[in-house]
């Protein structure tokens, strides 16, 4: 599927809201902001991910203020992307012509995206141009929490009155008088607006607003023209990637699993988390998929962050802030409504409390990638490492909270014992292939341990399937990553079983899947939620390498055609509408569509990939 030219189509909102799939996202390795179709910028946080929103309209309509630029009386628009970049495109028709607004957030010129530096210039530029007729613009401004505007310069200074240590400075072409205002323009005329922060960032506009846009867009195309990868999906595994940079947090190498939060899980459901956060598994799964595809440099970013973080508090822990710290408790927010009503609307996330012991295997493993592109492990750094290994030896049997962060008591998940599995392993391959001191044998045999564990004490006979626990329990689709990892081969036959079961037992229709079902896997969480899209490119994976090849095929395009018309992915999917839940976009989902699609060219020979190591 390559995205095809968008249509023109009606504003058409939900309770007062715009659709998630409705949107774009722009980035620059800082922050991030949501666009919708409606030419309002819905979420925005500063000045980095994880602040307090300066937008987030998208979580209450009246209260939470955005940044509107669009048609009095609009009727509909399109979006797309300048390709190749971050830079979005919202097309508008109002009641006598059309508008074109293209937005971003700007890089320094020269700014190289492989680097771990600030590249961003923390300015949000929005340039108009009327490609027919006449347009009235509406122009507004709206902070969550309100604000005040004084004549400074050529613009206006804006001060927060929920954020006392945030100045943003508001430039634009034509005076406004005011933060509402409508501009009035005709065909090939132009205008733009710039808002910036960060104390003298107002001071360093010196190149035209036309000239810094080129710059932002020629720093995206420098980063993707290390993208190697030709196969099945070029244009959205492109898409993907570029998505997956724009969670990616340039100053310390943390990435994000989604640049939102509170997004629900099921309309009117509790489900509501925060995702601004550096979860290791997340991040992890996120380089490696950037690494199959040419982009090696996050990988090196990552681990030197992770394994950082890991020596300050002297073990590894779920997830951090983006500089390695605690993220703040979680706390619900009764000021906001949450999207269309699905309270409560959450900051912070407890699961940086719970025990899960996959991580350790996420990290060995990820260092195991590292060192197989050639990078050098030094006696400090696998000195750390070593200590992970031996942690994933002594707790594999003990309970935890797992890959889905339940909020029960612990159990001996099966996915968690996987991963302390991969832990020992890479770190016995990485020894002996690198003559490392560490107990090899040891490790090895622990590993094997693990694995005939899971083979005997996790199957269930009546099932027909490994079960989510060791010991038995239900089902879970995590299992599908079992042979990706190396753990169990895909053709097993306990593992075809599973796979089957999965289909069967999790399917939520048109290739759709559950992660798992709350009644029979509890999770301590009321209601219900959407299909999980990443357990259906596990599918695809564990289809393709079962021989079954139209059947993963089938269900790769299917899962595509998902994808909204910009590119991107959700956490989930209401498999009865179709529309996207959960928080957006999904690291974990682009992460399923890139490798999926590695997966596939490899087994049909669509692409020649032989020097990308799959493990």
């Amino acid at each position: 599927m390559s995205l095809e030219e968008p249509k023109f189509a009606p504003i058409a909102r939900i309770d007062g809201y715009l659709p998630i799939e409705d949107h774009g996202l722009i980035g620059d390795g800082m922050t991030a902001a949501l666009v919708g179709r409606d030419g309002a910028i819905s979420w925005m946080c500063l000045p980095r991910f994880d602040s307090r929103p300066l937008f987030c309209g998208i979580l209450d309509s009246a209260r939470g203020g955005a940044f509107t630029l669009s048609p009095v009386g609009i009727q509909e628009s399109r979006q797309y992307y300048e390709v190749d970049t971050g830079v979005l495109i919202t097309e508008m028709r109002g009641p006598a012509g059309v508008m074109k607004v293209t937005d971003a957030l700007t890089f320094h010129s020269g700014a190289d995206l492989a680097e771990d530096a600030v590249a961003g210039r923390s300015e949000l530029l929005r340039m108009v141009e009327v490609l027919q007729g006449r347009v009235d613009i509406l122009v507004s401004i709206e902070p969550w929490g309100g604000a005040v505007a004084e004549r400074y310069a050529e613009g206006y200074r804006i001060k927060c009155n929920s954020r006392s240590g945030l100045d943003l400075f508001l430039m634009s072409s034509s005076p406004l008088p005011g933060l509402r205002s409508t501009v009035f323009l005709h065909e090939s005329e132009r205008f733009y607006v710039s808002l910036r922060w960060e104390e003298g960032s107002h001071r360093t506009r010196n190149h035209p607003p036309e000239k810094i846009l080129k710059d932002t867009i020629q720093t995206w195309n420098t980063f993707m023209g290390h993208f190697t990868f030709a196969g099945p999906e070029e244009v959205l595994v492109r898409r993907s990637a570029i998505t997956l940079k724009l969670l990616d947090y340039t100053p310390t190498g943390a990435m994000i699993a989604a640049p939102t939060s509170s997004l629900p899980e099921a309309i009117d459901g509790p489900r509501n988390w925060d995702y601004r956060y550096a979860w290791i598994r997340d991040a992890a799964f996120s380089v490696y998929a950037l690494r199959r595809i040419g982009l090696t440099g996050e990988a090196s970013s990552f681990l030197a962050w992770v394994l950082d973080s890991v020596e300050t508090h002297g073990h590894p822990t779920v997830l951090y802030d983006l500089h390695g710290n605690q993220p703040p408790p979680e706390r619900e927010d009764a000021e906001l409504e949450g999207y269309r009503k699905s309270a409560p609307v959450r900051w912070g996330n407890a699961a940086s409390e719970q025990k899960q012991h996959d991580v350790y295997g996420e990290i060995v493993d990820c260092a195991y990638q590292w060192a197989r592109g050639g990078e050098k492990l030094d006696p400090v750094l696998w000195s750390r490492l070593q200590r992970i290994i031996e942690s994933a030896r002594r707790e594999w049997r003990i309970p935890d909270q797992g890959i889905w962060e339940v909020r029960t008591v612990g159990r001996p998940f099966t996915y968690s014992a996987a991963l302390c599995h991969v832990a020992l392993d890479r770190g016995a391959r990485l020894a002996e292939d690198m003559g490392l001191s560490g107990d090899v044998a040891g490790w090895r045999a622990e590993a094997e341990r693990i694995r005939h564990c899971i083979l005997d004490e996790a199957w269930d006979p009546g099932m027909g399937a490994i079960t989510e626990n060791l010991g038995g329990g239900g089902l879970d689709a995590s299992l599908l990553t079992l042979p990706l990892r190396r753990v169990i081969p895909a053709n097993h036959p306990k593992m075809v079983a599973t796979t089957n079961a999965v289909m069967e037992r999790l399917g939520a229709g048109n290739g759709l899947i559950y992660r798992y079902l709350p009644q029979e896997s509890p999770d301590g969480i009321p209601g219900h939620e959407g299909a999980f899209l990443l357990c259906s490119f596990w599918l695809v994976d564990n289809l393709a390498k079962q021989g079954r090849l139209s059947e993963a095929t089938d269900l790769f395009c299917s899962l595509c055609r998902r994808s909204n018309p910009v590119g991107l992915l959700p956490e989930e999917i209401d498999p009865g509408s179709g529309c996207f839940l959960g928080n957006f976009p999904q690291a974990f989902s682009h992460v399923g569509l890139i490798s999926s699609a590695v997966v596939l060219s490899r087994l049909t020979g669509d692409n020649d990939e032989d020097n990308f190591h799959h493990s």
